[in-house]
């Protein structure tokens, strides 16, 4: 069976399940297979549980009428994703970049949804698997789809594209991460940059940070709606001064303006604010339907996230971290001027060859400011933190431990590190 001759039972069962713990009634559970895990194992329970068929490539799992059998289950899915968005006369607005993105995401569908009914990335479910689910999740009712869209090896952006065919577009930043997969700092502008082509090269909208000469560069002299803080662009906005989180003086084209206070902190939000304020005006939305959709994203998930426990205050920001993020993240809390700041840092990940390099950057950045403590965790940071005022672990773990030994108390704590850290552990102990 083809993609396109499934879509009929897809319309009549237009929930799509991957996983045989969240069965919903009347689901389809399409059985996808990794490294470490076999969905073909797991059709029958979806069906016991509810799931009106299974999708398998395994023909030694079908026994009866409600399995589809098909040749590779993810290829299906995304095929299937494919000619659902081909059905979809609706905008679709995609983004990328290497920080920042599932903030813009999530400030981008608050705008929106103050005037349009919307479907957006879920979390950051970006891939190859959580773009297809997301375009899938758009029924007859959704008016325009937000699309978040990662990538850490060539050419993925583009295969993204092609799934999804976006009509809008913006890249957020381009920096140093996911570098073992993309070579080099080129690899991740030119793989940024897929969205960018397609785009351009459909006769889409692009959205563009004008104060970043990377994105300037990629996008040349094509047609944009510009935002940004010097010069004049499109949608300008400046951070006002002060306070823990970011309060956004922004203007827009038809000279109406507004001061947004928003519930992120760090200036460096600033350009994630007024993308999403660009995409709402050039959907025709008011400035007080923008201002209301910037001010009403609260930051989740661990991303740039106060938390107050019973002995100090926390900056969570600790979903993922690359040399770009994390310098911006430190000179941001740095700034602040707070008594008793402490840092908490995890290693990050995926770097490559480049990655004791980048560590020993950022242990040089710390030691320029006067942080009341420092504990740095992970075998790169181990490895390159040494002196007087750093105390380096090799794991979450003997961290933890040393949290145990001698509690943090009265401090303001910024805890920033890669997924992979799992620093969020050492939050019971803080």
């Amino acid at each position: 069976m083809t993609a396109k001759e499934f879509y009929t039972i897809f319309l009549r069962n237009p929930q799509v399940c991957t996983d045989s713990r969240n069965i919903t009634p009347g689901c389809l559970f399409f059985a996808l297979t990794g490294d470490s895990f076999n969905g073909n194992l797991f059709a029958a329970d979806a069906l016991s549980s509810g799931a009106s068929f299974a999708v398998v490539d395994d023909p030694a799992v079908v026994s009866g009428s409600n399995y589809t059998l098909v040749k590779n289950v993810l290829e299906f899915l995304q095929e299937l994703a494919s000619f659902h968005r081909s059905q979809l006369n609706i905008p679709v607005v995609a983004l990328t970049g290497t920080n920042g993105k599932t903030t813009t995401k999530e400030l981008i569908q608050s705008v929106l949804k103050q005037q349009y009914r919307v479907v957006g990335t879920s979390g950051n479910l970006n891939n190859h698997i959580g773009v297809p689910l997301t375009l899938l999740s758009a029924g007859p009712e959704t008016e325009i789809l937000v699309v978040e869209m990662g990538a850490n090896h060539p050419g993925e952006i583009a295969f993204l594209c092609d799934i999804a065919r976006p009509t809008h577009g913006l890249i957020t930043n381009v920096g140093k991460a996911h570098l073992e997969g993309f070579g080099s700092f080129d690899g991740v502008v030119v793989t940024k940059s897929e969205l960018f082509r397609f785009v351009s090269r459909t006769g889409g909208t692009w959205f563009l940070n004008s104060d970043d000469e990377h994105l300037s560069a990629i996008a040349g002299d094509y047609p944009s709606i510009t935002y940004g803080s010097d010069g004049s662009p499109s949608v300008k906005g400046i951070a006002e001064a002060g306070g823990y989180q970011l309060a956004a003086s922004v203007s827009l084209p038809d000279q109406s303006e507004f001061v947004a206070k928003t519930s992120l902190t760090g200036n460096y939000n600033l350009y994630n604010v007024l993308a999403a304020a660009a995409v709402g005006y050039q959907f025709g939305m008011s400035a007080v339907k923008i201002r209301a959709g910037i001010e009403g994203y609260m930051p989740s998930n661990m991303r740039s996230q106060w938390k107050v426990t019973a002995g100090n205050r926390l900056l969570l920001d600790a979903y993922n971290a690359n040399p770009s993020s994390m310098a911006l993240a430190i000179r941001h809390f740095a700034s602040l001027n707070l008594p008793m700041s402490v840092l908490i840092l995890g290693d990050m990940f995926e770097l490559g060859n480049e990655s004791a390099v980048e560590h020993a950057e950022i242990v040089r950045l710390v030691r320029t400011f006067s942080f009341h403590a420092v504990y740095l965790a992970g075998k790169e940071f181990f490895n390159c933190a040494r002196g007087p005022g750093l105390q380096a672990f090799p794991d979450t773990e003997s961290l933890i431990a040393e949290l145990q030994r001698n509690p943090l108390q009265g401090c303001t704590i910024l805890v920033k590190g890669s997924r992979g850290m799992k620093l969020e552990k050492s939050l019971n102990y803080l």
